[in-house]
């Protein structure tokens, strides 16, 4: 039960982390935004490593796990989230990004012996691109470029965060969670700094507004902290296929909250190819 209730929570926390990039992208720029959330974000989690006296990795190998898996899962992921959403809504970036799993699926029958594919999950896979390809013909057809490259953001973003999990799971399996999310942040952080403040700014003369700064705190203590507390405990009490489900969860609480907050429209492509995409990921993650 208490299990149930935790993957309940993550998916109300990741579906609702759409709307608040998409609010706060309204006075702060993408690139900075996203490197100034993992800022805070580790801020509070390395405090709470040392505090619980976690080690450190000892081997070279790890550290180059994390700076590449770092670079992979928050910079390349994270900046084309940001700098996408700028172009569409929140609930299709979460649908886009629900495209992950099938990612996943590519890379681990490369990488990981016992993940090979199935007819099944080649269906699913085959099924998601579809669904996308409807949602891109949407795109462009009611906003022209922005949109589109928008959402070819979004779908890239899922390719680099499925080939960082996918590397974690052959590389990090001696890695503690919390040492894992961390120093990922750490290294991913960087060059979303380095490329964000020379490009968009001074962060302290940026429009600081309640709802960006309400914003910013939500993303970095909720959807990155809590969050991943939260999900590494689900992990070892709930089975693993069962918690990539929060996948098919999340586009429709970010459609749903984007819908009621921002008044989003959704057009008959976007849906259908929601439906697409999402039926698609729930062949490729059911158990064979």
């Amino acid at each position: 039960m208490k299990a149930r209730l935790v993957w309940l929570v993550l998916c109300a926390i990741w579906g609702s982390t759409w709307l608040f990039i998409k609010l706060g992208l309204e006075d702060l720029p993408p690139i900075t935004f996203a490197g100034i959330r993992f800022v805070i974000a580790c801020a509070i989690l390395f405090p709470l490593i040392r505090a619980r006296a976690i080690p450190m990795p000892a081997d070279g190998g790890d550290w180059w796990l994390l700076v590449t898996t770092g670079v992979l899962s928050f910079t390349l992921n994270y900046g084309l989230v940001f700098w996408g959403e700028q172009y569409i809504s929140s609930g299709l970036a979460a649908l886009l990004q629900s495209t992950l799993p099938a990612f996943g699926l590519v890379f681990a029958h490369f990488h990981l012996p016992g993940e090979r594919m199935t007819w099944s999950k080649i269906f699913g896979v085959v099924l998601g691109v579809f669904g996308v390809g409807v949602v891109f013909s949407n795109q462009l057809a009611i906003a022209g470029g922005k949109a589109l490259a928008g959402s070819v953001a979004l779908v890239l973003s899922a390719m680099f965060a499925a080939y960082s999990n996918v590397l974690v799971k052959r590389h990090g399996r001696k890695l503690e969670p919390a040492v894992l999310a961390g120093g990922q942040m750490f290294f991913g952080l960087i060059p979303l700094l380095l490329i964000g403040i020379p490009l968009e700014g001074n962060p302290l003369n940026y429009r600081w507004t309640p709802i960006a700064v309400l914003s910013l705190l939500y993303l970095a203590v909720v959807g990155s902290v809590i969050a991943f507390v939260l999900y590494y405990w689900l992990v070892h009490n709930m089975d693993v296929t069962k918690t990539m489900l929060i996948s098919l969860v999340t586009p429709v609480v970010a459609v749903l909250l984007g819908m009621m907050v921002l008044g989003e429209e959704l057009s008959w492509r976007t849906v259908a190819g929601g439906l697409m995409i999402m039926v698609g990921v729930r062949f490729v993650t059911r158990i064979s």
